[in-house]
């Protein structure tokens, strides 16, 4: 795990101010394969506007948005937190767009990206957090190790960026 890199939410005005960092977070990760949300090709703008609504989103505090950095104040990862639910939902959030950059993958930034986001829940006063990922792709491994309990899969639920279907596992975590 990489020493070097520290977790750490971030307010709106911050959010804006990495707009541009984030997008090149977002686009890596659709460009090498990530499912999640984009087609390729994914033009800057897009993903730029994609970030500033995200921005909105933790102004008006819908959402926690979560950076992983280097010494150097480079985004590697983030991963967002869904506070907004429904009257009968509020002890839960969704747990979303965990992503880290292809060159900083396997360094432990995701498994610290997902306690951090656990510990904010927390904070929130979550007590049940849901997401979903590719069947198969690595980061069910990781959601695994960290203890969240399987639900099931959605056949031909998404497209990866290419085109093609994929299939969605659902997972959640009581906290």
């Amino acid at each position: 795990m990489s020493e070097d890199v520290s977790v750490r939410r971030v307010g709106a005005n911050e959010a804006i101010a990495c707009v541009d960092a984030l997008a090149d977070v977002l686009i890596d990760c659709v460009e090498g394969g990530a499912s999640v949300g984009y087609m390729l090709p994914l033009s800057r703008e897009k993903a730029q506007g994609f970030w500033r609504g995200v921005a909105e989103g933790v102004a008006r505090n819908e959402r926690a948005l979560l950076i992983a950095e280097n010494r150097a104040g480079e985004i590697l990862g983030t991963v967002q937190l869904i506070v907004a639910q429904p009257d009968n939902q509020q002890h839960r959030a969704d747990v979303g767009k965990m992503l880290v950059c292809r060159k900083a993958r396997r360094q432990g930034i995701g498994q610290r990206l997902m306690a951090a986001v656990e510990d904010v829940a927390r904070d929130e006063g979550k007590s049940v957090l849901v997401l979903d990922t590719v069947t198969g792709g690595a980061a069910e491994g990781l959601y695994e190790k960290a203890g969240w309990q399987r639900v099931g899969v959605v056949p031909k639920y998404a497209l990866m960026p290419d085109g093609e279907f994929c299939a969605t596992t659902v997972y959640y975590r009581h906290l």
